[in-house]
C-alpha cells in the first residue's frame, strides 16, 4: 500500500506544473488557500496557478492592537513576492463569530456564527476596513492583486465597499480599477447571485459555511460531522444557482472551501460550472 501511494504521488507531482484541462478543453485554474508567505513559496513549489485566498486574520489574531497599515503591507508584499509573478486573491478580514479580537470590543452574542462576522464587522468599524485596503493598494504591483469580501449576503455590501475602495484609490493616484469579487458562503448570496454579478467581479464559493448555513448545521458539532455535507442537493442546487447567476453577467465561479480539495467533488464542481478551484498547497498536484 505505501510503495502504491508513493507511486501515485511521484505521478502526480510530475504532472503538478501543467495546464489543468479537461478531456473537451476547459481550463480549470488551480490555485492555493494559504496564509503566509511561506505557505505561497510552498504552494508556487507545488504547481499552484495563483493564490484563490490569502487569509488575512491571522495578521490580526492573538495580539493586543491592530497591526498597522505598514505591517499589513509588509506581509501582503511578502506573499506577492513569493509567488513569482502570480497573482493573488487577498481576502479582507474576516474575524467576529468564534474569532474575537481584544482591540475590537464586542458584545457577547448568543449565536456568533449568525452575527456582526465578516464584511458585516468592517463595515462596522470601517476604521479597520480603510487601514487594510489602503495596504492591500499599497502592493506591487497592484496588478497581480485582487481584493475579496467574507459573509457578503447582498449586493448593498458590494456597493458600500467599493465607494471606500474607490475614494482610496482616488486619493493614492492610482490608476485603474481593482477587481473586487465576493464569498459565496451564505445562502442568501447563492439566490442572489444574478444581481451580485452586476456589482462583483468573481465568485469564490465558501462550501464549509455555506454547507453549514444551508443545512441549519454546526460545522464544529461531532455529533453532526457526519451529516454536514457539501454534497447534500441542497447546497448543489445554491452552487448551481451560484454559477447561473456569474454566467448571466460573464463573471467566473470559483471555490475554495474544502470541496476544491475534495477528488470526488471535484467533477461535480466543474459540471456545474466552476472554473477556478483554490485548494490547501499539499493536495494542488493531485487536484
Amino acid at each position: 500500500v505505501i510503495e502504491r501511494q508513493s507511486a501515485a504521488r511521484a505521478e502526480v507531482l510530475a504532472l503538478a506544473h501543467d495546464k489543468a484541462e479537461t478531456t473537451d478543453g476547459v481550463r480549470i485554474e488551480v490555485a492555493a488557500n494559504i496564509a503566509t508567505a511561506s505557505d505561497a513559496a510552498e504552494a508556487v513549489k507545488l504547481g499552484a496557478e495563483s493564490v484563490g485566498l490569502l487569509r488575512t486574520e491571522l495578521l490580526f489574531l492573538e495580539r493586543e492592537t491592530a497591526p498597522s497599515q505598514a505591517e499589513q503591507r509588509a506581509a501582503y508584499q511578502a506573499v506577492i513576492d513569493g509567488l513569482e509573478g502570480k497573482s493573488a486573491i487577498i481576502r479582507t478580514l474576516d474575524v467576529g463569530a468564534d474569532k474575537s479580537l481584544p482591540y475590537i470590543p464586542m458584545p457577547e452574542e448568543e449565536n456568533p456564527a449568525l452575527g456582526l462576522r465578516g464584511i458585516r464587522l468592517c463595515i462596522a468599524r470601517q476604521a479597520l476596513l480603510v487601514e487594510q485596503l489602503r495596504a492591500i493598494l499599497a502592493v506591487q504591483p497592484l496588478s497581480a492583486v485582487k481584493i475579496m469580501l467574507p459573509m457578503v449576503v447582498d449586493a448593498s455590501e458590494i456597493v458600500a465597499t467599493r465607494v471606500v475602495l474607490d475614494r482610496l484609490t482616488a486619493e493614492m493616484g492610482i490608476a485603474g480599477r481593482v477587481e473586487l469579487g465576493v464569498m459565496i458562503e451564505t445562502p442568501s448570496a447563492a439566490i442572489l447571485a444574478d444581481q451580485l454579478a452586476q456589482e462583483a467581479d468573481f465568485f469564490s464559493v465558501g462550501t464549509n459555511d455555506l454547507t453549514q448555513y444551508a443545512l441549519c448545521m454546526d460545522r464544529t458539532n461531532p455529533a453532526l460531522a457526519a451529516r454536514v455535507d457539501g454534497l447534500h442537493p441542497a447546497v448543489l442546487r445554491l452552487l448551481a444557482q451560484a454559477a447561473q447567476g456569474a454566467a448571466s453577467h460573464g463573471k467566473w465561479l470559483g471555490v475554495c472551501g474544502a470541496m476544491a480539495s475534495d477528488p470526488v467533488a471535484v467533477p461535480l464542481l466543474i459540471g456545474l460550472g466552476v472554473t477556478e478551484l483554490s485548494v490547501s498547497p499539499a493536495v494542488i498536484p493531485e487536484i
